[in-house]
């Protein structure tokens, strides 16, 4: 009663707001939320962050976390695993794995412990992905973790949890894609969502009016309604410091958008937060939001901030039971390359549905902490120099434009950072004892050349032997490695353009 109840109040405030908005900083109007600065300074400064897909899709643990679709696709292996499994989706629907996502060891504290020993600086859950299902305490829809599966109250769990450890909280929305409805009234094969399979092979799954709204079959108006309510539910009750959102966000109407952002922009003003969303593609201006690129980056240096979701894993986002995960080595030098042009990572991890994060993920991520704890001075607090780096080893450029992994970077590739008068040359690799590098990035350029004062390694007591000339600087390591993943030379220059 209380979701029916909550929701109607809220659909009755969104047709009333039109006086209360005269009074806010921000209007519900792209001139407006223009002046909100897209990318606040902690996040450039934070460069990393963590979250996790986790939810009901996490039972099942086959395929990846689009097993509530694919269970609906004939033609799909999943559906054939479905039915030899559990049987037909008739007899066994999504909704029956929720009473089996218990998260019986998940600890809120012991992940973020995890994480920020992994060095991330924001954290937080896929809030809600594509299958409806919404992992905070929520009034909106009775599909929510606090009153079924792990009766818990997810979002608010971690949220606690961050800001314990000065944290900035990160909630995902991938929730514009659940909407099971029909874009071509006069058209039957135009019926889309992520469950438009249970529409056209299993209809009698949306008899049921409970599970009709988990899947999204409801009028589009009232699914817009319910997309901005349950983002405005987690603002007011989590005020996460930013924001993400999936593709499928260009389906969204300009006025809705613009309704969560002056709503977002204006509460985080009120609590004296610099908040920030994301967006893909071309689903918000980019002088609004941040963008995100999927498991790809830039091929260069930009002179606007972005980010990269990736994931520590080579397959699903969800923890499935054959999940290969990434070498250490692999998430480090992608998260080096990205931070070098400008941009940030959000790392996703795979947590099982009983609450534990396995045991290789978590050695993948205390590998990482343990790299940036000696050397995170080149990479937080740093902005990028006047060249990303240089090297055989490229990154492709857009969504899925992550290197190759049977190339992967190494001593030859460098990537530069800075930070005040201080450069950061950062070697994919060790290059092995008196082997000299030359930093191309110091190369004369007309007029406009770093003088550089001093070349320490660091990590290395050793002195470092280095030449300037009109090619670069030219550094020789020391007998001994300080790290095989990836050195820094900190050169500090006395002008720097």
């Amino acid at each position: 009663m209380k979701h029916c109840l909550r929701f109607a109040l809220f659909l009755t405030l969104l047709c009333t707001t039109s006086i209360a908005w005269a009074a806010e900083p921000y209007q519900p109007t792209w001139e407006s939320l223009r002046r909100h600065t897209p990318a606040p300074e902690w996040f450039r400064d934070a460069k990393f962050g963590i979250y996790f897909h986790w939810g009901v899709y996490s039972v099942p643990a086959h395929g990846s976390e689009w097993y509530p679709r694919n269970m609906h696709q004939r033609d799909n292996g999943v559906y054939r695993h479905h039915r030899e499994t559990y049987g037909e989706p008739t007899e066994f629907a999504y909704d029956a794995f929720v009473p089996k996502f218990r998260a019986e060891h998940f600890d809120a504290d012991e992940w973020v412990d995890l994480f920020q020993r992994a060095g991330a600086k924001f954290v937080g859950p896929v809030a809600e992905h594509h299958d409806g299902f919404a992992m905070w305490d929520s009034a909106v829809t009775p599909w929510n973790a606090a009153d079924r599966g792990p009766q818990r109250d997810i979002m608010g769990e971690i949220a606690a949890a961050a800001r314990k450890r000065d944290l900035k909280v990160v909630a995902t929305f991938h929730h514009a894609r659940n909407n099971l409805w029909q874009k071509q009234p006069s058209d039957p094969s135009s019926w889309t969502g992520h469950y438009d399979g249970a529409k056209r092979d299993f209809p009698a799954l949306l008899d049921d009016p409970d599970r009709a709204l988990l899947y999204g079959y409801m009028p589009r108006d009232q699914f817009l309604g319910m997309w901005l309510a349950k983002l405005t539910e987690v603002i007011d009750n989590y005020s996460p410091d930013l924001i993400w959102f999936d593709s499928w966000l260009d389906e969204i109407p300009d006025q809705q958008k613009m309704r969560f952002l002056a709503h977002y922009f204006n509460q985080a003003d009120e609590e004296g937060q610099q908040v920030l969303v994301t967006y893909k593609q071309q689903d918000l201006p980019q002088d609004v939001g941040v963008l995100d690129l999927e498991k790809g980056g830039m091929g260069d240096l930009t002179e606007f901030t972005w980010l990269t979701d990736d994931t520590i894993s080579l397959g699903s986002w969800c923890y499935t039971d054959n999940l290969r995960v990434k070498d250490a080595r692999v998430v480090l030098h992608s998260l080096i390359d990205i931070v070098s042009k400008n941009g940030q990572l959000l790392l996703n991890v795979s947590p099982r549905a009983d609450g534990v994060i396995p045991d290789n993920q978590q050695k993948v991520l205390l590998e990482l902490g343990a790299w940036l704890d000696k050397y995170g001075e080149a990479i937080y607090n740093t902005r990028p120099f006047r060249t990303y780096g240089h090297g055989p080893t490229t990154a492709g450029k857009g969504h899925f434009g992550g290197i190759a992994l049977d190339k992967g970077y190494t001593a030859n590739d460098v990537r530069y950072t800075q930070n005040g008068d201080h450069v950061y040359a950062v070697v994919m690799g060790w290059p092995g004892a008196g082997a000299a590098t030359l930093l191309e990035g110091f190369a004369a350029d007309g007029a406009d050349q770093p003088n550089v004062a001093s070349v320490t390694l660091l990590g290395s007591d050793a002195p470092i032997e280095f030449e300037q000339s009109a090619k670069g600087v030219r550094v020789t390591a020391p007998d001994t490695a300080p790290n095989e993943l990836a050195i820094v030379y900190k050169v500090t220059v006395e002008t720097l353009q």
